[in-house]
């Protein structure tokens, strides 16, 4: 994650570079180092150099660096012809290059190749079965091919190797959401939670899921992870704010009929808090939506 301090540092680069003032080459290393997407910028300033004999020969080894961060970010900007060029270069530097290969491929993807893109990726992940990059780039594919299903039986099979990677669930999570396989994405959300118990973000995507599914137990759960939202946020999220209100009001429906115990379970004090806190907020961030958000409180009787 690129903190302030660094975000500060690119901007002024990034002005310093784009009024001439110089620093190209430092400004193209902090983007490379923060890993950050400047694709536009970097084809831009990165050619200049490449284009240049006496700027691309003073750069010794680093050359074949720029080369690289070129080729990608034309791959970024569908400047497919400037990439290929520069993939070129480096596979006459480099011929046995697994890194290179890498780039072929991502040229092949960008170009729309998939089945050569794929066999491309399989080739280079026997000799690397590890390589979590290339695993990540078949997932992508899948997905731009609009193929979900295939997308999910490579993380799956990503996930039993690189268990602990968060980014990956997160992925399977949303891929199952968009198909509504919400018990399968409330499996994935829980893993988050385990390994990461302390981001909100994952005990509120858990919440809405639980939501989704309905029914009464699953509503008393996400009640309590939109709670815990709240308290991990220091009651700032409006989002399980509103949770834990429309919570309230789907438990209060369904413990209709019920015995004692069962309607004490809405809990009603705790939906009364959050309308309160969101109508505070709504007071102090948005008065002219005001009563607007009354009356969608009132809707739900609370």
């Amino acid at each position: 994650m690129v903190t302030k301090t660094e975000e500060t540092e690119l901007s002024q680069l990034e002005n310093q570079v784009e009024n001439g003032g110089g620093g190209v080459w430092e400004y193209l290393c902090v983007v490379r180092k923060l890993k950050v997407r400047r694709s536009e910028l970097v084809l831009k300033h990165g050619l200049s150099i490449l284009n240049d004999p006496g700027k691309r020969s003073a750069l010794g080894p680093d050359e074949w660096t720029l080369y690289e961060q070129v080729a990608i970010a034309a791959m970024d900007c569908q400047s497919l012809a400037v990439a290929q060029n520069c993939i070129k270069v480096l596979q006459k530097k480099f011929p046995e290059s697994k890194r290179v290969g890498k780039l072929e491929a991502l040229l092949l993807e960008a170009k729309g190749m998939w089945e050569e893109a794929e066999k491309a990726y399989s080739i280079l992940l026997e000799d690397n079965p590890l390589d979590q990059v290339i695993h990540k780039r078949k997932v992508a594919m899948a997905k731009a091919q609009g193929k979900p299903s295939l997308a999910i039986e490579h993380l799956n099979k990503y996930l039993e190797v690189f268990m602990a990677d968060h980014d990956a669930w997160r992925e399977l999570a949303e891929i199952y959401v968009s198909l509504q396989m919400y018990k399968q994405a409330a499996f994935c959300y829980e893993e988050l939670i385990l390994s990461q118990p302390t981001l909100p973000l994952y005990h509120l995507a858990y919440a809405e899921v639980l939501y989704t599914i309905g029914g009464h137990e699953n509503l008393i759960a996400a009640r309590k992870y939109y709670a815990s939202t709240i308290d991990l946020t220091g009651g700032k999220s409006t989002r399980a704010l509103f949770g834990l209100c429309l919570c309230g009001s789907a438990i209060a429906q369904l413990s209709k009929g019920r015995n004692k115990e069962d309607k004490d379970m809405a809990a009603p004090e705790l939906q009364s808090l959050a309308a309160t806190a969101l109508e505070k907020e709504y007071k102090q961030k948005a008065p002219a939506k005001l009563n607007l958000l009354s009356s969608a409180l009132r809707s739900l009787k609370l």
